[in-house]
């Protein structure tokens, strides 16, 4: 019987983090969607290491590991253990799969596929957004150019004039 995935892809995105500017999931949560113990994924992956290229997966240092854990407000008893874990980009989750040869493996990675896709449609909309919002700035920039003109011109001290006041001026004698 195959075990049934308890991920959906949005929980899985919130699993993806930013380390070494890659996007990467860390084998505790792969275990965990994989269905599998976090060692005997990673036993799977030092069986086959040739699989596993520097872009498909490292181990973190130690102050990557502090940094990460330090997120975490509350740290669950056994769940972080002594050794350094891995973490796997999108491609050496992929290949976790094929490693793992199970029907719930080729479930898991359909879900984590999905959940990185997603994940770059996110920041490709936010790309376009900003740059939106910059196209925008430009154009009532220049819109407002004439009011911020006019503003400045108002600012400006009035310039004396060579002409003559008129009307009666009052000399105080004292």
């Amino acid at each position: 019987m195959a075990n049934v995935i308890k991920y959906d892809e949005e929980k899985i995105a919130s699993l993806i983090y930013i380390i070494r500017g890659k996007r990467v999931m860390i084998d505790s949560d792969l275990a965990a969607i994989y269905c599998v113990e976090t060692k005997m994924l990673k036993q799977a992956v030092r069986r086959n290491i040739n699989r596993f290229p520097e872009d498909f997966m490292f181990e973190l240092t130690k102050a990557e590991y502090d940094s990460l854990r330090s997120q975490f407000v509350t740290l669950k008893r056994g769940q972080h253990t002594k050794y350094l874990p891995f973490v796997f980009t999108e491609h050496g989750s992929l290949m976790l799969s094929s490693v793992l040869k199970s029907e719930t493996a080729i479930n898991a990675s359909l879900h984590i596929v999905r959940a990185f896709v997603k994940l770059r449609e996110m920041l490709a909309s936010n790309k376009e957004l900003a740059k939106k919002i910059e196209e925008l700035e430009k154009k009532y920039d220049e819109q407002f150019n004439v009011v911020f003109v006019a503003i400045r011109q108002l600012m400006q001290k009035p310039e004396k004039s060579n002409r003559k006041s008129l009307g009666y001026r009052y000399k105080n004698k004292k």
